[in-house]
Protein backbone atom coordinates (compact mmCIF):
# COMPACT_ATOMS: atom_id res chain seq x y z
CA UNK A 1 0.00 0.00 0.00
CA UNK A 2 1.52 3.62 -0.82
CA UNK A 3 1.59 6.29 1.44
CA UNK A 4 -1.20 8.29 0.22
CA UNK A 5 -3.34 5.31 0.98
CA UNK A 6 -2.28 4.79 4.50
CA UNK A 7 -2.12 8.75 4.94
CA UNK A 8 -6.19 7.86 3.63
CA UNK A 9 -6.68 4.99 5.66
CA UNK A 10 -5.02 6.41 8.96
CA UNK A 11 -7.10 9.71 8.67
CA UNK A 12 -10.38 7.91 8.59
CA UNK A 13 -9.40 5.85 11.77
CA UNK A 14 -8.75 9.22 13.73
CA UNK A 15 -11.84 10.78 12.19
CA UNK A 16 -13.87 7.61 13.15
CA UNK A 17 -11.82 7.46 16.75
CA UNK A 18 -13.06 11.30 16.84
CA UNK A 19 -16.41 11.21 16.36
CA UNK A 20 -16.79 8.09 18.76
CA UNK A 21 -15.57 10.55 21.97
CA UNK A 22 -17.32 12.97 21.00
CA UNK A 23 -20.70 11.08 20.63
CA UNK A 24 -19.63 9.27 24.03
CA UNK A 25 -19.02 13.04 25.71
CA UNK A 26 -22.72 14.66 23.97
CA UNK A 27 -24.43 11.28 25.54
CA UNK A 28 -22.65 11.71 28.76
CA UNK A 29 -23.26 15.60 29.39
CA UNK A 30 -26.16 17.04 27.29
CA UNK A 31 -28.04 13.19 27.46
CA UNK A 32 -28.92 10.89 24.63
CA UNK A 33 -31.61 12.06 21.99
CA UNK A 34 -34.76 10.01 20.95
CA UNK A 35 -33.69 7.29 18.60
CA UNK A 36 -30.74 7.05 21.07
CA UNK A 37 -32.74 6.71 23.89
CA UNK A 38 -34.72 3.81 22.16
CA UNK A 39 -31.57 2.42 21.59
CA UNK A 40 -30.54 2.21 24.73
CA UNK A 41 -33.85 1.31 26.39
CA UNK A 42 -33.68 -2.09 23.80
CA UNK A 43 -30.40 -3.09 25.02
CA UNK A 44 -31.49 -2.45 29.14
CA UNK A 45 -34.43 -4.52 27.62
CA UNK A 46 -32.02 -7.32 26.41
CA UNK A 47 -29.83 -7.15 29.10
CA UNK A 48 -32.94 -7.36 31.90
CA UNK A 49 -34.68 -10.38 30.25
CA UNK A 50 -31.35 -12.36 30.21
CA UNK A 51 -31.18 -11.36 33.89
CA UNK A 52 -34.53 -12.36 34.75
CA UNK A 53 -34.08 -16.04 32.90
CA UNK A 54 -30.57 -16.41 34.72
CA UNK A 55 -32.47 -15.84 37.74
CA UNK A 56 -34.91 -18.41 37.01
CA UNK A 57 -32.90 -20.93 35.42
CA UNK A 58 -30.73 -20.26 38.59
CA UNK A 59 -33.45 -21.52 40.77
CA UNK A 60 -34.63 -24.25 39.18
CA UNK A 61 -30.84 -25.41 38.96
CA UNK A 62 -30.90 -25.30 42.87
CA UNK A 63 -33.89 -26.59 43.23
CA UNK A 64 -32.93 -29.81 41.01
CA UNK A 65 -29.48 -30.49 42.57
CA UNK A 66 -31.13 -29.95 46.34
CA UNK A 67 -34.39 -31.41 45.88
CA UNK A 68 -33.43 -34.19 43.49
CA UNK A 69 -36.12 -33.49 40.77
CA UNK A 70 -36.03 -32.70 37.20
CA UNK A 71 -39.85 -31.48 37.36
CA UNK A 72 -39.62 -28.43 39.77
CA UNK A 73 -42.89 -26.95 38.17
CA UNK A 74 -44.22 -29.88 41.09
CA UNK A 75 -41.91 -29.67 43.42
CA UNK A 76 -43.92 -30.45 46.79
CA UNK A 77 -44.97 -33.86 45.32
CA UNK A 78 -41.51 -34.32 45.13
CA UNK A 79 -40.63 -33.56 48.54
CA UNK A 80 -42.89 -35.29 50.65
CA UNK A 81 -41.45 -38.44 49.37
CA UNK A 82 -37.72 -36.88 50.48
CA UNK A 83 -36.47 -37.89 54.10
CA UNK A 84 -37.66 -35.81 57.24
CA UNK A 85 -34.46 -34.29 57.80
CA UNK A 86 -33.64 -33.30 54.18
CA UNK A 87 -36.59 -31.42 54.12
CA UNK A 88 -35.51 -29.29 57.30
CA UNK A 89 -31.62 -29.03 56.52
CA UNK A 90 -32.46 -27.80 52.72
CA UNK A 91 -34.25 -24.67 54.06
CA UNK A 92 -31.85 -24.06 57.21
CA UNK A 93 -28.85 -24.28 54.97
CA UNK A 94 -30.46 -21.90 52.63
CA UNK A 95 -31.26 -19.74 55.21
CA UNK A 96 -27.77 -20.01 56.67
CA UNK A 97 -26.37 -18.63 53.14
CA UNK A 98 -28.62 -15.82 52.06
CA UNK A 99 -27.85 -14.47 55.95
CA UNK A 100 -24.43 -14.85 55.11
CA UNK A 101 -24.05 -13.39 51.66
CA UNK A 102 -26.65 -10.32 53.02
CA UNK A 103 -24.42 -10.22 56.33
CA UNK A 104 -20.90 -9.39 54.24
CA UNK A 105 -23.16 -7.21 51.56
CA UNK A 106 -25.10 -5.02 52.61
CA UNK A 107 -25.46 -2.93 55.71
CA UNK A 108 -28.47 -3.43 57.61
CA UNK A 109 -28.72 -7.87 56.24
CA UNK A 110 -31.93 -6.98 54.62
CA UNK A 111 -32.68 -8.05 51.01
CA UNK A 112 -33.45 -4.95 48.60
CA UNK A 113 -36.89 -5.64 46.55
CA UNK A 114 -39.25 -3.29 44.36
CA UNK A 115 -39.66 -0.88 47.23
CA UNK A 116 -36.36 -0.18 47.02
CA UNK A 117 -36.77 0.44 43.33
CA UNK A 118 -39.58 2.22 43.79
CA UNK A 119 -37.66 4.63 46.38
CA UNK A 120 -34.71 5.03 43.59
CA UNK A 121 -37.25 6.18 41.33
CA UNK A 122 -38.71 8.72 43.27
CA UNK A 123 -36.12 10.34 45.73
CA UNK A 124 -32.34 9.22 44.11
CA UNK A 125 -33.02 9.86 40.01
CA UNK A 126 -33.81 6.74 38.82
CA UNK A 127 -30.86 5.04 40.75
CA UNK A 128 -30.67 1.86 43.41
CA UNK A 129 -27.97 0.18 45.16
CA UNK A 130 -25.72 -1.88 42.96
CA UNK A 131 -23.30 -3.91 45.17
CA UNK A 132 -26.33 -4.42 47.75
CA UNK A 133 -28.74 -5.22 44.81
CA UNK A 134 -26.33 -8.01 43.56
CA UNK A 135 -25.94 -9.55 46.72
CA UNK A 136 -30.01 -9.54 47.28
CA UNK A 137 -30.48 -11.20 44.07
CA UNK A 138 -27.97 -13.84 45.02
CA UNK A 139 -29.32 -14.12 48.30
CA UNK A 140 -32.86 -14.31 47.13
CA UNK A 141 -31.80 -17.23 44.25
CA UNK A 142 -30.58 -19.52 47.13
CA UNK A 143 -33.35 -18.95 49.21
CA UNK A 144 -35.81 -19.35 46.44
CA UNK A 145 -33.66 -22.64 45.29
CA UNK A 146 -33.87 -23.93 48.77
CA UNK A 147 -37.45 -23.74 49.63
CA UNK A 148 -38.03 -20.12 50.73
CA UNK A 149 -41.74 -19.39 50.56
CA UNK A 150 -41.66 -16.36 48.47
CA UNK A 151 -41.77 -15.27 44.77
CA UNK A 152 -39.18 -14.10 42.38
CA UNK A 153 -40.41 -11.32 40.82
CA UNK A 154 -38.56 -8.76 43.87
CA UNK A 155 -35.11 -9.65 43.47
CA UNK A 156 -35.73 -9.89 39.34
CA UNK A 157 -37.24 -6.18 39.27
CA UNK A 158 -34.77 -4.81 41.77
CA UNK A 159 -31.67 -6.54 39.38
CA UNK A 160 -33.22 -4.97 36.78
CA UNK A 161 -32.77 -2.26 38.42
CA UNK A 162 -29.15 -2.06 39.01
CA UNK A 163 -28.51 -2.97 35.11
CA UNK A 164 -30.26 0.36 34.36
CA UNK A 165 -28.63 2.36 37.03
CA UNK A 166 -24.99 1.22 36.06
CA UNK A 167 -26.01 2.60 32.46
CA UNK A 168 -27.47 5.45 34.22
CA UNK A 169 -24.09 6.26 35.44
CA UNK A 170 -22.35 5.64 32.36
CA UNK A 171 -24.18 8.46 30.41
CA UNK A 172 -24.53 10.80 33.45
CA UNK A 173 -28.11 10.44 33.01
CA UNK A 174 -30.38 13.59 34.66
CA UNK A 175 -33.61 12.28 36.97
CA UNK A 176 -35.91 12.22 33.80
CA UNK A 177 -33.64 9.61 31.61
CA UNK A 178 -32.93 7.82 34.59
CA UNK A 179 -36.66 7.29 35.88
CA UNK A 180 -37.23 5.83 32.01
CA UNK A 181 -34.94 3.44 31.95
CA UNK A 182 -35.22 2.70 35.40
CA UNK A 183 -38.94 1.85 34.02
CA UNK A 184 -37.15 -0.20 31.02
CA UNK A 185 -35.33 -2.36 32.98
CA UNK A 186 -38.45 -3.28 35.53
CA UNK A 187 -40.79 -3.52 32.55
CA UNK A 188 -38.17 -5.99 30.80
CA UNK A 189 -37.37 -8.15 33.59
CA UNK A 190 -41.33 -8.62 34.58
CA UNK A 191 -41.98 -9.57 31.11
CA UNK A 192 -39.21 -11.91 31.14
CA UNK A 193 -39.76 -13.19 34.52
CA UNK A 194 -43.80 -13.92 33.53
CA UNK A 195 -44.11 -13.96 29.77
CA UNK A 196 -46.41 -11.07 29.96
CA UNK A 197 -45.25 -8.31 27.98
CA UNK A 198 -48.43 -6.19 28.43
CA UNK A 199 -48.41 -6.37 32.01
CA UNK A 200 -44.58 -5.92 32.22
CA UNK A 201 -44.97 -2.27 30.64
CA UNK A 202 -47.70 -1.14 32.58
CA UNK A 203 -46.46 -2.44 36.13
CA UNK A 204 -42.99 -0.16 35.05
CA UNK A 205 -45.40 2.28 34.33
CA UNK A 206 -48.43 1.65 37.40
CA UNK A 207 -45.83 0.78 40.29
CA UNK A 208 -42.44 1.85 39.94
CA UNK A 209 -42.79 5.37 38.14
CA UNK A 210 -46.65 5.64 39.21
CA UNK A 211 -47.61 7.97 36.51
CA UNK A 212 -48.44 7.12 32.59
CA UNK A 213 -46.17 9.83 31.00
CA UNK A 214 -46.40 9.48 27.16
CA UNK A 215 -42.58 10.05 26.66
CA UNK A 216 -42.00 7.14 28.78
CA UNK A 217 -44.32 4.92 26.70
CA UNK A 218 -42.59 3.91 23.96
CA UNK A 219 -39.31 2.40 24.87
CA UNK A 220 -40.74 0.92 28.19
CA UNK A 221 -42.45 -1.15 25.79
CA UNK A 222 -39.76 -1.55 23.48
CA UNK A 223 -38.05 -3.18 26.75
CA UNK A 224 -40.85 -4.99 27.73
CA UNK A 225 -41.18 -6.68 23.99
CA UNK A 226 -37.27 -7.30 24.43
CA UNK A 227 -37.75 -9.28 27.58
CA UNK A 228 -40.52 -11.54 26.76
CA UNK A 229 -38.68 -12.41 23.15
CA UNK A 230 -35.67 -13.31 25.97
CA UNK A 231 -38.59 -15.53 27.45
CA UNK A 232 -39.92 -17.09 24.69
CA UNK A 233 -36.87 -18.23 23.22
CA UNK A 234 -36.03 -20.17 26.30
CA UNK A 235 -39.28 -21.52 27.56
CA UNK A 236 -41.68 -20.79 23.97
CA UNK A 237 -44.97 -18.74 24.03
CA UNK A 238 -47.05 -21.37 26.79
CA UNK A 239 -48.74 -19.39 29.68
CA UNK A 240 -47.89 -20.12 32.77
CA UNK A 241 -51.10 -21.48 34.39
CA UNK A 242 -53.08 -24.35 32.58
CA UNK A 243 -56.68 -23.89 32.88
CA UNK A 244 -58.85 -27.04 31.82
CA UNK A 245 -62.10 -25.65 30.16
CA UNK A 246 -62.84 -22.27 29.21
CA UNK A 247 -64.71 -20.22 31.89
CA UNK A 248 -68.24 -19.10 31.87
CA UNK A 249 -69.72 -16.55 34.08
CA UNK A 250 -73.74 -16.32 34.49
CA UNK A 251 -73.27 -12.39 34.06
CA UNK A 252 -75.71 -9.93 36.37
CA UNK A 253 -77.01 -13.05 38.41
CA UNK A 254 -73.70 -13.94 39.66
CA UNK A 255 -72.06 -10.45 39.31
CA UNK A 256 -72.69 -9.86 43.59
CA UNK A 257 -70.54 -13.12 44.35
CA UNK A 258 -67.28 -11.26 42.79
CA UNK A 259 -68.11 -8.04 44.50
CA UNK A 260 -68.01 -10.31 47.73
CA UNK A 261 -65.24 -11.69 46.71
CA UNK A 262 -63.41 -8.91 45.88
CA UNK A 263 -63.95 -7.57 49.39
CA UNK A 264 -63.03 -10.76 50.96
CA UNK A 265 -59.82 -10.68 48.73
CA UNK A 266 -59.32 -7.31 50.17
CA UNK A 267 -59.37 -8.49 53.63
CA UNK A 268 -57.00 -11.48 53.51
CA UNK A 269 -54.40 -9.50 51.17
CA UNK A 270 -54.53 -7.07 54.25
CA UNK A 271 -53.68 -9.98 56.63
CA UNK A 272 -51.07 -10.96 54.55
CA UNK A 273 -49.16 -7.73 54.34
CA UNK A 274 -49.57 -7.05 57.87
CA UNK A 275 -48.65 -10.91 58.94
CA UNK A 276 -45.36 -10.20 57.17
CA UNK A 277 -44.76 -6.84 58.87
CA UNK A 278 -45.63 -7.89 61.88
CA UNK A 279 -43.17 -10.82 61.65
CA UNK A 280 -40.63 -8.66 60.64
CA UNK A 281 -40.93 -6.33 63.79
CA UNK A 282 -41.04 -9.78 65.81
CA UNK A 283 -37.81 -10.70 64.48
CA UNK A 284 -36.13 -7.08 65.11
CA UNK A 285 -37.45 -7.38 68.62
CA UNK A 286 -36.07 -10.96 69.35
CA UNK A 287 -33.13 -10.34 67.56
CA UNK A 288 -32.22 -6.98 69.57
CA UNK A 289 -33.48 -9.12 72.96
CA UNK A 290 -30.87 -12.42 72.07
CA UNK A 291 -27.96 -10.16 70.24
CA UNK A 292 -28.44 -13.01 67.45
CA UNK A 293 -26.27 -12.73 64.78
CA UNK A 294 -27.92 -11.28 61.51
CA UNK A 295 -26.95 -14.14 59.82
CA UNK A 296 -28.30 -16.19 62.00
CA UNK A 297 -31.79 -15.04 61.53
CA UNK A 298 -33.00 -16.55 58.12
CA UNK A 299 -30.89 -19.67 59.14
CA UNK A 300 -33.64 -19.58 61.83
CA UNK A 301 -36.39 -18.99 59.27
CA UNK A 302 -35.67 -21.75 56.80
CA UNK A 303 -35.44 -24.31 59.71
CA UNK A 304 -39.14 -23.00 60.89
CA UNK A 305 -40.25 -23.93 57.53
CA UNK A 306 -38.39 -26.75 56.93
CA UNK A 307 -40.56 -28.00 60.05
CA UNK A 308 -43.65 -26.43 58.69
CA UNK A 309 -43.53 -28.74 55.12
CA UNK A 310 -42.90 -31.91 56.86
CA UNK A 311 -46.81 -32.42 57.17
CA UNK A 312 -47.56 -29.47 54.79
CA UNK A 313 -44.63 -29.30 51.68
CA UNK A 314 -46.95 -26.87 49.74
CA UNK A 315 -45.92 -23.98 51.55
CA UNK A 316 -41.99 -24.65 49.88
CA UNK A 317 -40.96 -22.80 46.95
CA UNK A 318 -42.61 -20.32 44.85
CA UNK A 319 -45.91 -22.31 45.26
CA UNK A 320 -46.83 -22.36 41.30
CA UNK A 321 -48.02 -26.36 41.66
CA UNK A 322 -50.62 -25.88 44.18
CA UNK A 323 -51.63 -22.17 42.67
CA UNK A 324 -52.67 -24.86 39.41
CA UNK A 325 -54.71 -27.07 41.16
CA UNK A 326 -56.52 -24.59 43.05
CA UNK A 327 -57.15 -22.89 39.24
CA UNK A 328 -58.16 -25.96 37.70
CA UNK A 329 -60.72 -26.87 41.01
CA UNK A 330 -58.58 -30.10 42.36
CA UNK A 331 -58.71 -29.29 46.09
CA UNK A 332 -61.45 -30.07 48.36
CA UNK A 333 -62.29 -27.16 50.84
CA UNK A 334 -60.77 -28.04 53.91
CA UNK A 335 -57.53 -28.19 51.76
CA UNK A 336 -57.65 -24.71 50.15
CA UNK A 337 -58.40 -22.94 54.10
CA UNK A 338 -55.37 -24.95 55.70
CA UNK A 339 -52.95 -24.30 52.57
CA UNK A 340 -54.11 -20.84 52.05
CA UNK A 341 -53.11 -20.00 56.23
CA UNK A 342 -50.43 -21.55 56.06
CA UNK A 343 -48.70 -20.02 52.96
CA UNK A 344 -49.65 -16.55 54.98
CA UNK A 345 -47.73 -18.34 58.17
CA UNK A 346 -44.59 -19.33 55.83
CA UNK A 347 -44.60 -16.12 53.54
CA UNK A 348 -44.71 -13.74 56.76
CA UNK A 349 -41.40 -16.19 58.06
CA UNK A 350 -39.88 -15.84 54.63
CA UNK A 351 -39.75 -11.98 54.39
CA UNK A 352 -39.75 -11.41 58.18
CA UNK A 353 -36.92 -13.82 58.40
CA UNK A 354 -35.07 -11.59 55.65
CA UNK A 355 -34.37 -14.49 53.42
CA UNK A 356 -35.42 -12.59 50.50
CA UNK A 357 -37.69 -13.04 47.40
CA UNK A 358 -40.50 -11.57 46.46
CA UNK A 359 -44.44 -11.45 47.33
CA UNK A 360 -46.37 -11.19 44.60
CA UNK A 361 -45.99 -14.74 43.47
CA UNK A 362 -47.07 -15.70 47.11
CA UNK A 363 -50.21 -13.55 46.74
CA UNK A 364 -51.41 -15.00 43.22
CA UNK A 365 -50.98 -18.45 45.36
CA UNK A 366 -53.16 -16.97 48.55
CA UNK A 367 -55.50 -15.48 46.04
CA UNK A 368 -56.11 -18.75 44.02
CA UNK A 369 -56.64 -20.90 47.02
CA UNK A 370 -58.90 -18.23 48.97
CA UNK A 371 -60.97 -17.43 45.48
CA UNK A 372 -61.41 -21.43 45.37
CA UNK A 373 -62.66 -21.72 48.76
CA UNK A 374 -64.93 -18.64 48.02
CA UNK A 375 -65.84 -20.54 44.81
CA UNK A 376 -66.80 -23.65 46.48
CA UNK A 377 -69.21 -22.12 48.80
CA UNK A 378 -71.10 -19.92 46.41
CA UNK A 379 -71.43 -23.04 43.68
CA UNK A 380 -72.87 -25.00 46.97
CA UNK A 381 -75.05 -22.54 47.84
CA UNK A 382 -76.23 -22.15 44.26
CA UNK A 383 -75.51 -24.15 41.93
CA UNK A 384 -78.11 -23.49 39.55
CA UNK A 385 -76.93 -20.08 38.85
CA UNK A 386 -73.21 -20.25 39.45
CA UNK A 387 -70.22 -20.99 36.97
CA UNK A 388 -66.98 -22.23 37.42
CA UNK A 389 -65.22 -22.70 40.70
CA UNK A 390 -61.72 -22.48 38.56
CA UNK A 391 -63.53 -18.59 38.09
CA UNK A 392 -63.53 -17.85 41.61
CA UNK A 393 -59.97 -19.24 42.10
CA UNK A 394 -58.86 -17.30 38.69
CA UNK A 395 -60.41 -13.22 39.91
CA UNK A 396 -59.39 -14.46 43.97
CA UNK A 397 -56.02 -14.53 42.70
CA UNK A 398 -55.78 -11.57 40.23
CA UNK A 399 -57.61 -9.70 43.46
CA UNK A 400 -55.18 -10.38 46.39
CA UNK A 401 -52.51 -9.91 43.75
CA UNK A 402 -53.64 -6.80 43.11
CA UNK A 403 -53.97 -5.45 46.45
CA UNK A 404 -50.91 -6.57 47.66
CA UNK A 405 -48.83 -4.79 44.59
CA UNK A 406 -51.58 -2.00 44.56
CA UNK A 407 -51.47 -2.49 41.10
CA UNK A 408 -55.16 -2.95 39.37
CA UNK A 409 -54.37 -2.47 36.00
CA UNK A 410 -51.18 -4.26 35.35
CA UNK A 411 -51.86 -7.26 37.80
CA UNK A 412 -55.37 -7.58 36.18
CA UNK A 413 -53.45 -8.21 32.81
CA UNK A 414 -50.92 -10.35 34.56
CA UNK A 415 -53.30 -13.13 35.45
CA UNK A 416 -55.07 -12.70 31.80
CA UNK A 417 -51.61 -13.05 30.62
CA UNK A 418 -50.08 -16.06 32.98
CA UNK A 419 -53.68 -17.87 32.02
CA UNK A 420 -54.39 -16.82 28.46
CA UNK A 421 -57.73 -16.96 29.32
CA UNK A 422 -59.45 -13.64 28.09
CA UNK A 423 -62.81 -13.98 28.37
CA UNK A 424 -63.38 -13.69 31.98
CA UNK A 425 -62.22 -9.58 31.83
CA UNK A 426 -65.63 -8.81 33.56
CA UNK A 427 -65.63 -11.02 37.03
CA UNK A 428 -61.64 -10.37 37.69
CA UNK A 429 -61.86 -6.54 37.09
CA UNK A 430 -64.76 -6.48 39.38
CA UNK A 431 -62.89 -9.00 42.05
CA UNK A 432 -59.50 -6.82 41.39
CA UNK A 433 -61.68 -3.10 42.18
CA UNK A 434 -63.22 -4.20 45.11
CA UNK A 435 -60.20 -5.38 46.99
CA UNK A 436 -57.68 -2.77 45.69
CA UNK A 437 -60.33 -0.04 46.81
CA UNK A 438 -60.41 -1.83 50.71
CA UNK A 439 -57.28 -2.61 51.14
CA UNK A 440 -55.32 0.81 50.40
CA UNK A 441 -57.70 2.29 52.94
CA UNK A 442 -56.10 -0.07 55.52
CA UNK A 443 -52.75 0.11 54.21
CA UNK A 444 -50.58 2.60 53.17
CA UNK A 445 -51.85 1.86 49.10
CA UNK A 446 -50.27 -1.44 48.78
CA UNK A 447 -47.45 -3.82 50.52
CA UNK A 448 -44.32 -1.79 48.63
CA UNK A 449 -45.83 1.94 49.93
CA UNK A 450 -46.08 0.67 53.15
CA UNK A 451 -42.64 -0.90 53.38
CA UNK A 452 -41.42 2.78 52.39
CA UNK A 453 -43.41 4.68 54.50
CA UNK A 454 -42.68 2.47 57.42
CA UNK A 455 -38.87 3.59 56.73
CA UNK A 456 -40.56 7.57 57.52
CA UNK A 457 -40.48 7.95 53.59
CA UNK A 458 -43.73 9.26 53.14
CA UNK A 459 -44.27 8.28 49.14
CA UNK A 460 -47.83 6.96 49.59
CA UNK A 461 -48.95 10.30 49.86
CA UNK A 462 -47.78 11.55 46.87
CA UNK A 463 -44.90 14.10 45.92
CA UNK A 464 -46.44 17.01 47.94
CA UNK A 465 -45.97 14.81 50.64
CA UNK A 466 -42.19 13.43 49.78
CA UNK A 467 -40.54 16.02 47.90
CA UNK A 468 -39.34 18.21 51.01
CA UNK A 469 -37.37 15.30 52.13
CA UNK A 470 -35.22 15.48 49.08
CA UNK A 471 -34.33 18.75 49.67
CA UNK A 472 -31.83 19.57 53.15
CA UNK A 473 -31.24 22.81 54.88
CA UNK A 474 -27.59 22.81 53.95
CA UNK A 475 -28.22 22.93 50.04
CA UNK A 476 -31.32 25.80 50.36
CA UNK A 477 -29.42 27.90 52.56
CA UNK A 478 -28.17 30.93 52.13
CA UNK A 479 -24.59 31.40 53.45
CA UNK A 480 -22.88 34.58 54.87
CA UNK A 481 -21.09 35.79 51.87
CA UNK A 482 -24.64 36.11 49.48
CA UNK A 483 -25.74 39.29 48.60
CA UNK A 484 -28.86 38.74 50.83
CA UNK A 485 -27.50 36.77 53.41
CA UNK A 486 -29.32 36.72 57.18
CA UNK A 487 -28.05 38.83 60.24
CA UNK A 488 -25.28 36.77 61.59
CA UNK A 489 -25.80 38.30 65.03
CA UNK A 490 -29.25 37.70 64.99
CA UNK A 491 -28.80 34.81 63.70
CA UNK A 492 -26.62 34.01 67.48
CA UNK A 493 -29.82 35.16 68.89
CA UNK A 494 -31.91 32.76 67.51
CA UNK A 495 -30.07 29.81 68.45
CA UNK A 496 -29.69 30.88 71.87
CA UNK A 497 -33.21 30.68 71.59
CA UNK A 498 -33.54 27.44 70.03
CA UNK A 499 -34.72 28.36 67.54
CA UNK A 500 -32.42 26.90 64.44
CA UNK A 501 -31.88 23.66 62.17
CA UNK A 502 -29.29 21.01 61.56
CA UNK A 503 -27.83 21.24 58.35
CA UNK A 504 -28.49 17.63 57.95
CA UNK A 505 -32.21 18.23 58.22
CA UNK A 506 -34.63 18.10 55.47
CA UNK A 507 -37.68 20.69 54.41
CA UNK A 508 -40.12 18.15 55.54
CA UNK A 509 -38.38 19.20 58.77
CA UNK A 510 -38.19 23.39 58.49
CA UNK A 511 -41.32 23.93 56.97
CA UNK A 512 -43.30 22.92 60.23
CA UNK A 513 -40.73 25.20 62.43
CA UNK A 514 -41.57 28.37 59.88
CA UNK A 515 -45.35 27.67 59.87
CA UNK A 516 -45.05 27.19 63.31
CA UNK A 517 -43.13 30.19 64.36
CA UNK A 518 -43.79 32.55 61.51
CA UNK A 519 -39.94 33.61 61.36
CA UNK A 520 -38.37 34.32 58.18
CA UNK A 521 -35.30 32.26 58.50
CA UNK A 522 -33.79 29.69 60.50
CA UNK A 523 -29.93 29.74 61.37
CA UNK A 524 -28.74 26.48 60.01
CA UNK A 525 -25.90 24.47 62.33
CA UNK A 526 -23.77 21.73 62.49
CA UNK A 527 -24.76 19.96 65.67
CA UNK A 528 -21.50 17.46 67.09
CA UNK A 529 -21.87 14.09 69.19
CA UNK A 530 -19.86 15.92 72.13
CA UNK A 531 -22.09 18.37 73.18
CA UNK A 532 -20.18 20.99 71.85
CA UNK A 533 -21.70 24.42 70.85
CA UNK A 534 -23.28 24.28 67.24
CA UNK A 535 -21.15 25.64 63.98
CA UNK A 536 -23.23 28.55 62.24
CA UNK A 537 -23.16 27.82 58.70
CA UNK A 538 -25.85 29.96 57.29
CA UNK A 539 -29.49 30.88 57.24
CA UNK A 540 -32.49 29.35 55.67
CA UNK A 541 -35.11 31.48 54.35
CA UNK A 542 -38.40 30.68 54.19
CA UNK A 543 -38.99 31.95 50.78
CA UNK A 544 -35.96 29.97 49.56
CA UNK A 545 -37.52 26.59 50.70
CA UNK A 546 -41.03 27.30 49.42
CA UNK A 547 -39.49 28.02 46.17
CA UNK A 548 -37.00 24.65 46.37
CA UNK A 549 -40.51 22.90 46.98
CA UNK A 550 -42.38 24.87 44.10
CA UNK A 551 -39.77 24.60 41.33
CA UNK A 552 -39.44 20.20 42.19
CA UNK A 553 -43.52 19.76 42.30
CA UNK A 554 -43.62 22.44 39.01
CA UNK A 555 -40.87 19.23 37.39
CA UNK A 556 -43.04 16.79 38.87
CA UNK A 557 -45.68 17.78 37.19
CA UNK A 558 -44.39 18.23 34.02
CA UNK A 559 -42.91 15.03 33.52
CA UNK A 560 -45.68 13.33 34.52
CA UNK A 561 -48.02 15.32 31.74
CA UNK A 562 -45.40 15.02 29.18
Amino acid sequence: MNAPARSYVSEQINLAVTSCRVGWGVLRHKGPGKITFWFIALVIGIAAGFAALFFRKGIYFLQTKLYGTDDVQHLHSFISGLDWYWIILIPTFGGLVSGLILHKFTHDARARSVADVIEGAALHEGRVETKAGLASALASMVTLGTGGSSGREGPVVHLAAVISTWVNRRINADGITGRDLLGCAVAAGVSASFNAPIAGALFALEVVLRHFAVHAFAPIVIASVAGTVINRLEFGGVTEFKLPTVTELQFYVELPAFLLLGLTCGLVSVALMRAVFWADDFGNKIQNLTKLPRYIRPMVAGALLGIIALWFPHIIGVGYETTSLALTGELALHEVTVFAVLKVVAVAITLGGRMGGGVFSPSLMVGALVGLAFGLIATGMMPDVSGSTSLYALAGMGAVAAAVLGAPISTTLIVFELTGDWQTGLAVMVAVSMSTALSSNLVDRSFFLTQIERRGIHLAKGPQAYLLAMFTALKTMRSFDHPRAADEPRCWEMIGEGLYIDGAATLETAIPIFEKTGVQFLPVVTLSADAAPPELLGALFHVDALNAYNRALAATAAEEHS
